[in-house]
């Protein structure tokens, strides 16, 4: 008895060991190329260090980002703007676009392909190609509307509406968000549908009561990636705007690559980007907190419609 006992033991011991070893690469890759970088930045962010010499000057360069640099919070302020009006669109967007080709009809494979392909695509290529799109002499958008005679705006030049322009040309990539919602719908038990239209529920009924229930961890997923997306937006505007004009695309991203490879100002640049990240954090705690309000699961939603039935 007393040898068996040791046999399971030491069985798993070495089952442990050898979890820790598949989980090492990982684990190494971690360290090395994730928590050091960070824990040296957060070094840097106390020093003023420009690659060449760094002196230790403490919670300064978070003080400068409050009391000197106002760019920092307008920055900051036209970023959390872009994303206010970029998340709701991608969640809406994706979720609609799901719900049709989830449906049965001719070609659907190519369809889902023909949707999901833009996001894969080189995003400089894309943005690029957006720039030409929304010229304001020659591009294909203005030329449409000079068919409807419409006069088409200077959608990248014009300081009212540059941002909302970067918000449509970030819809372009909306396929990704697509797909995990088309995986969640295929997911859904079909029990729960043949349950509903047996209590008379239509198709709209069947949605709100039924789909985004059982949608809501896909949502409540896609929620945290694009929040956490769109706070480190950094190429569209960098390409497209180059943060004008008139700072009405200056992202935070932009002002710290600013600060950082063009001032050679690393420790300031390494104090915004924590700041950056406490942000980020903060919000996806707010998210987290409040997400236990709407955010249902499979098991949870049943026996809460047996317990309206009993």
């Amino acid at each position: 008895m007393i040898s068996f006992r040791k046999l399971r033991i030491r069985q798993s011991t070495q089952e442990e060991w050898a979890g820790w070893l598949f989980a090492s690469p990982w684990i190494i890759g971690f360290a090395i190329f994730t928590l050091g970088p960070m824990l040296f930045s957060l070094a840097m962010s106390l020093t003023n260090y420009d690659l060449f010499t760094w002196k230790w000057v403490g919670l300064l360069n978070y003080e400068r980002m409050f009391t000197i640099d106002d760019l920092v919070l307008r920055s900051l302020g036209v970023t959390l703007r872009y994303a206010l009006l970029s998340v709701p669109l991608h969640l809406l967007c994706g979720f609609c676009l799901a719900l049709m080709l989830n449906q049965k009809i001719r070609g659907l494979s190519i369809w889902r392909t023909v949707f999901y392909l833009p996001s894969v695509l080189s995003g400089v290529s894309v943005i690029v190609l957006w720039v030409l799109v929304l010229n304001p002499e020659f591009g294909l958008l203005n030329s449409i509307l000079a068919n409807f005679g419409i006069k088409g705006p200077n959608w990248l030049g014009d300081p009212n509406i540059a941002l909302y322009s970067l918000v449509m040309m970030s819809l372009w990539g909306v396929g990704s968000s697509m797909l995990i919602y088309l995986a969640g719908l295929q997911g859904i038990s079909s029990e729960l549908y043949d349950a509903a239209k047996v209590d008379g529920a239509n198709d709209l009924q069947q949605l709100f009561n039924v789909t985004i229930p059982m949608m809501s961890p896909v949502i409540f997923f896609n929620l945290v990636l694009g929040i956490i997306g769109s706070l480190q937006t950094f190429d569209t505007a960098f390409i497209a705007t180059g943060g004008g004009p008139a700072y009405s695309t200056y992202f935070y991203m932009l002002h710290l690559f600013s600060k950082a490879f063009l001032e050679l100002k690393m420790g300031y640049a390494s104090a915004m980007a924590w700041l950056l990240f406490i942000v980020i954090m903060l919000l996806t705690l707010v998210v987290f907190r409040f997400g236990a309000a709407w955010v249902f699961y499979e098991e949870t939603f049943k026996k809460d419609k047996k317990a309206k039935g009993a």
